[in-house]
């Protein structure tokens, strides 16, 4: 039973499970699928987008091998803390900051080109800003899960099949490479990840053919994931918690793959350092974190936990700046990583 937001139907849910799916989907085949029109669905989509409801951004592509991903705690000094909120949700390279409890006040997720590019983000510009008291980073080692693999559970197991075989036949056999001077499309569809070619020639002021042609080459490059996001509170997942724990190398792979199966686990990374997995799961309430934590012990007792800690707000996610309740702002700050590409 799927619990449904006063400001949302059964409607709405579906076609968000959709669009988690396969968010770049034409309203024409969503509609197919849902058993509607493309007008009502475009329609539908447009009024959650416009109330922050929901929101559809680029990220790095795949498994994020082309880039460097590091969790970083970070203590601010008494009465800094939202001063360095304001600081590192402005800056491209922390992608998502989370306010959290227990040990540390803010986790960010940096995402930057490179090694290099990461250190000089974590012990220069952000150890010199005003009101950092200290910081401790944790580089990913490999992304097992991320947000573009969690899912609502409101469509039908054959409906889910149809919106993945559409996801699939829009990924190109070969990839390609990316066109010069793709940043202005990236950025764009970082802010909408629904734009079209047309919409992209307005926002760049390319010619039209062009713009097709670029966005062709650029989809077909894998160099970019597309990810429907939701405000928390609407999902009636509503509460974030980061865990952190050690396996043993031998045991890792049926770790990652024994995780991988609970509905609730958003991230899961591996980094450097002892505790050596980083996950975050999305929960109901507070209370489902002792059932996981007695999941865990019953059906994983190798896994040895080190902390765990709820992320009581987050002001950013992916580059998108969010309100106190957890719904988007409209405004964006594309993830400089990108840029790289």
């Amino acid at each position: 039973m799927i619990f449904v937001h006063p400001e949302l139907d059964e409607k709405d849910l579906r076609l968000l499970h959709g669009l988690q799916v396969a968010p770049r989907i034409p309203w024409t085949e969503a509609a197919r699928i849902l058993g509607t029109n493309a007008t009502s669905e475009a329609a539908r989509w447009a009024r959650l987008r416009d109330r922050g409801l929901a929101w559809i951004t680029a990220h790095p592509g795949g498994t994020y091998r082309r880039v460097t991903l590091a969790l970083v705690e970070v203590d601010c000094l008494p009465g800094a803390r939202r001063a360095v909120v304001d600081a590192v949700c402005a800056d491209p390279r922390a992608v998502t900051v989370e306010e959290s409890t227990r040990g540390r006040d803010l986790l960010l997720t940096v995402i930057t080109g490179n090694l290099a590019a990461l250190t000089e983000y974590v012990l220069d510009d952000l150890e010199a800003l005003p009101g950092v008291a200290r910081q401790r980073t944790y580089v990913a080692t490999a992304v097992h899960r991320h947000g573009s693999h969690w899912r609502l559970d409101a469509l039908s197991p054959a409906e889910e099949a149809a919106f993945q075989a559409v996801a699939r036949r829009e990924t190109a056999a070969v990839p390609m490479t990316p066109p010069r001077d793709a940043w202005p499309l990236i950025e764009a569809l970082a802010t909408d990840g629904r734009s079209s070619a047309a919409d992209l020639a307005r926002a760049t002021g390319r010619n039209p053919a062009t713009t097709r042609r670029q966005l062709a080459r650029l989809l077909a490059s894998e160099l970019l994931s597309f990810r429907c996001e939701l405000a928390s509170e609407v999902s009636s997942w509503t509460v974030s918690s980061t865990w952190t724990a050690h396996v043993e190398p031998a045991d890792h792979r049926k770790t990652v793959r024994a995780l991988a199966t609970m509905p609730e686990l958003r991230m899961c990374i591996s980094t450097t350092g002892d505790a050596n997995l980083a996950m975050t799961f999305w929960t109901r309430s507070p209370h489902d974190m002792l059932r996981i934590e007695r999941t865990l012990g019953e059906q994983l007792p190798w896994l040895r936990l080190r902390d765990n800690a709820i992320n009581l707000r987050t002001p950013k996610r992916m580059g998108w700046l969010l309100d106190s309740s957890g719904r988007s702002t409209g405004r964006v700050v594309p993830p400089s990583a990108l840029a790289a590409y």
